[in-house]
């Protein structure tokens, strides 16, 4: 029986890989790669090859969700399988069911890391990271849900932040704009009336994460609604209360207003 590791391409592009996960690539008898679960937008599939002198397979959702991941396990039953995924492989939680599948047919499996966006909106805008409470998925209007403003609202009243996602359909190349997210959430607040998200709360916009160009910009919702963040993905930090350093590092690397300081704590 043979094996299938579940190997982390990180945010931005094909060299984001780590050289254990390389290693682990070049040392496969196939090779797998979603796309799907997000979005790395410097990633060219003939450099990877290139790099690792392998072409990996792409695989689709309906391959991997539909269909229960068959044609990798079918591999790994007979030699060494690696599946890439973008980012850190188990952030997106859709891949736990194929790794248990793996584990039901007898067949080992094993995790190289990546980077995530998980860890890496704290070192952009300098928020503690152990102050963030549970992440949420802004879906696109079709698929409205109130949840992400719930969750907004639980975390602000221990007064931690909040990481939300903003949904993607890669194949179809739609991305949730951070203006698109905010104008629902401020939607949901002409509902609900608890004053999480107004125009004059406190936001963090971040476009394009590990990027040599990456974006963010902290400010007032009113402002983040107008401000150009250029190409996806996107994301959007609610803070909670702050410490003294983070209100400092939201105003130096972010260009947070001054009365920032008002949500220290």
């Amino acid at each position: 029986m043979g094996e299938l590791v579940f190997v982390g391409l990180g945010l931005y592009d094909d060299r984001d890989i780590s050289l254990r996960g390389l290693e682990e690539v070049k040392s496969a008898d196939d090779v797998f790669l979603e796309l799907y679960t997000n979005f790395l937008p410097g990633f060219s599939l003939e450099r990877f090859a290139e790099i690792c002198g392998k072409v990996p397979r792409a695989v689709s959702r309906t391959e991997l969700e539909e269909n229960g991941g068959k044609i990798i396990l079918d591999a790994a039953k007979q030699g060494k399988a690696v599946l890439l995924v973008p980012g850190d492989p188990f952030v997106a939680t859709t891949h736990v069911a194929l790794r248990l599948e793996a584990a039901k047919h007898g067949v080992k499996t094993r995790i190289i890391h990546g980077s995530s966006i998980v860890s890496a909106v704290s070192g952009i805008s300098g928020l503690h990271n152990y102050k963030f409470g549970r992440s949420v998925t802004i879906p696109f209007q079709e698929n409205y849900s109130e949840l992400p403003y719930e969750v907004i609202s639980q975390n602000q009243a221990l007064g931690l932040h909040t990481l939300c996602f903003l949904d993607i359909n890669v194949e179809q190349r739609r991305f949730l704009s951070v203006s698109e997210a905010l104008k629902m959430l401020l939607k949901i607040e002409e509902k609900k009336k608890k004053g999480v998200v107004t125009c004059d709360a406190i936001a963090i916009g971040i476009a394009r994460a590990g990027s040599p160009n990456q974006t963010v910009k902290a400010d007032y919702v009113r402002v983040l609604l107008k401000h150009d963040f250029g190409a996806p993905p996107y994301s959007i930090i609610f803070p909670g209360k702050l410490h003294f350093m983070e209100a400092e590092a939201l105003m130096y690397f972010a260009g947070a207003p001054a009365d920032i300081r008002r949500l220290v704590e």
